[in-house]
């Protein structure tokens, strides 16, 4: 039997739970589907937890202060703990290159309207108690920023979203999406079939895939990330801290601590390591463990719990890509998050009802021409 929906949205993600949460909110009758048993098992639950506003992208600043907003009047409005935590971000710098792309940087958010500023090196040794400092020359500090739970937020949307009549099949997998006169019309699983006036490619690693189906050739290709977790000390740091400079295997370096006092790290590994294996390395421990013992060097003697690792759907400008397509009726983009999913997740989905719902701001105009499939991708963001 053929169900009918006015939405279909394909990933039960950081992106494809926040925007049934916004549609079903407007009235919107919507499906979500995922091949695994629940929401958020594939990228959403190895993310490390940070939102920022203080990209460099336009698009991507206003995205993620809607996500902010979201999320920070989340246990208000709806009495769910999402441990959202607002410690903000601090980029340190160490060399002459940092300082001035951070200060060329501020004009670009400063004009958003971010409350963002450099802070010389005192402010930033308080704000990192016993951090290296040798050589620093100060920081960015961004005091709206911060993190939270990535599955317990996953999970309180989801909650919301049923309670306002989204409906979620689970272990599914699409396996075809037939168009006709170049409009979407059915959307068909190993399990049943779905009729739906749009259907959204929210598939994370696996959307090129998705879109292969309709005839959308995707530049979207996944890396493989790192993390880990220590064992809980005494907090004694709250923003979350990025080191832009390069190491042994390492592009950059950033971590926080949690309010239970455990240290969650992530790098960049250099050279990128492409492909979707998910298996982590004996590589990571030793190096991410040299960075913090480097940066902050009273963590010598802190115990890692666990590491893990996971992807982060690329695109060639660092930016993800949103939108309609031409020629294509009822087809959404909304991949290539590029490891930000979570915390563009919140702001996007908003985005996406009004697009669906035609109430789209001169504002969201602008993002999606900005994020549309057929921009220059040549533009990199100058910090991603």
């Amino acid at each position: 039997m053929t169900k009918k929906y006015d939405v279909v949205i394909i990933g039960a993600g950081s992106v494809g739970v926040p925007a049934a949460y916004a549609m079903s909110r407007e009235g919107l009758k919507v499906a979500v589907i995922d091949e695994l048993p629940s929401t958020g098992q594939g990228q959403n639950k190895k993310a490390i937890g940070g939102i920022r506003a203080t990209h460099t992208n336009p698009s991507k600043i206003l995205l993620c202060q809607e996500s902010i907003n979201i999320v920070a009047s989340w246990e208000k409005k709806y009495g769910t703990d999402i441990e959202w935590h607002q410690g903000g971000y601090t980029f340190v710098a160490y060399n002459e290159a940092h300082e001035r792309l951070m200060k060329e940087n501020l004009v670009i958010q400063k004009e958003a309207g971010l409350n963002i500023n450099w802070v010389a090196r005192d402010k930033i040794i308080e704000l990192v108690p016993g951090i290296s400092q040798e050589g620093l020359r100060g920081g960015t500090y961004s005091p709206e920023d911060g993190n939270s739970s990535p599955l317990k937020t996953l999970h309180a949307i989801q909650k919301q979203s049923v309670i306002q009549g989204t409906d979620y099949f689970f272990k599914e997998s699409v396996v075809d999406i037939q168009t006709e006169n170049n409009h979407v019309k059915k959307l068909m699983t190993n399990k049943g079939v779905y009729e739906a006036d749009y259907i959204i490619n929210a598939a994370g690693a696996y959307a090129k895939e998705i879109g292969e189906m309709v005839g959308v050739n995707l530049p979207v290709f996944p890396d493989s990330h790192e993390s880990g977790i220590s064992e809980p000390v005494k907090k004694f740091i709250d923003p979350l801290v990025v080191d832009l400079r390069p190491g042994k295997g390492t592009k950059n370096f950033y971590f926080y601590q949690n309010e239970e006092g455990k240290f969650i790290l992530c790098l960049t590994p250099e050279p990128l390591i492409p492909g979707t294996n998910e298996n982590e390395t004996s590589v990571f421990l030793p190096q991410v463990a040299q960075r913090l013992i480097n940066l902050i060097p009273r963590t010598k003697h802190l115990k890692m719990r666990r590491t893990w690792r996971g992807l982060y759907p690329m695109t060639p400008d660092g930016s993800p890509i949103v939108g309609k397509v031409h020629n294509l009726e009822g087809y959404i983009n909304a991949v290539g998050m590029c490891g930000q999913g979570y915390m563009l997740g919140p702001g996007l989905g908003e985005l996406l009802a009004r697009l669906i719902l035609e109430k789209t701001s001169p504002h969201d105009e602008r993002m999606l021409e900005e994020l549309s499939f057929y921009r220059d991708f040549g533009k990199v963001e100058k910090l991603k």
